[in-house]
């Protein structure tokens, strides 16, 4: 059951973020900005999402757009709504032309038709809140996309060769029925 003080502390954290962002907005990126329309178009994305304002200029944690990453299979892609919590208040003044279409699909109450980037082949299982819960970062297998713009591509192999070295160095199980079911 949660606290009725957990509403007020996720408030007042939802807006420092805010706050932080609009210092963001104005401040010189750490990394070079999106080109909006050109960087969407060349990922195949339907918005040039950069992850180097959101998870590197802003510090905005992984699990804050990827929710369900630490409790299921998957890590998830946030809801429109998500986004808008912070959109609303934030123009994007380095890419405001990919806010408006961010904002489109939200006065639509459209999912954003995101084309995914990391994938296993699909006899693997991969259950993200197994390695959250066994203290791998994110950055372990998706790189670091806090200093990536539009991810175009994976640098990682996402081989199970890979994989088994991994679980070798960690001491992670290397039984088939772990990843094959």
């Amino acid at each position: 059951m949660k606290k009725p003080w957990s509403a007020v502390l996720l408030s007042g954290l939802l807006l420092l973020s805010v706050a932080r962002s609009v210092q963001a907005q104005d401040a010189p990126a750490a990394a070079a900005p999106t080109e909006g329309a050109a960087a969407a178009t060349a990922s195949g994305q339907p918005i040039a999402f950069p992850h180097n304002v959101h998870a590197g200029v802003n510090q905005i944690d992984c699990m804050y757009c990827h929710f369900s990453a630490e409790r299921s299979m998957r890590a998830g892609i946030p809801a429109v709504s998500t986004c808008m919590g912070c959109h609303a208040f934030v123009a994007g003044t380095q890419n405001p032309d990919q806010v408006a279409i961010l904002r489109g699909y939200a006065e639509r109450q459209e999912a954003i038709p995101w084309n995914r980037i990391y994938k296993v082949a699909d006899h693997v299982q991969f259950p993200h809140m197994r390695h959250i819960a066994a203290g791998v970062t994110c950055q372990t297998c998706h790189g670091e996309v806090q200093g990536i713009g539009v991810i175009q591509e994976v640098n990682q192999p996402l081989t199970m060769g890979w994989c088994v070295g991994c679980h070798q160095e960690r001491g992670a199980s290397r039984d088939c029925t772990v990843c094959h079911y």
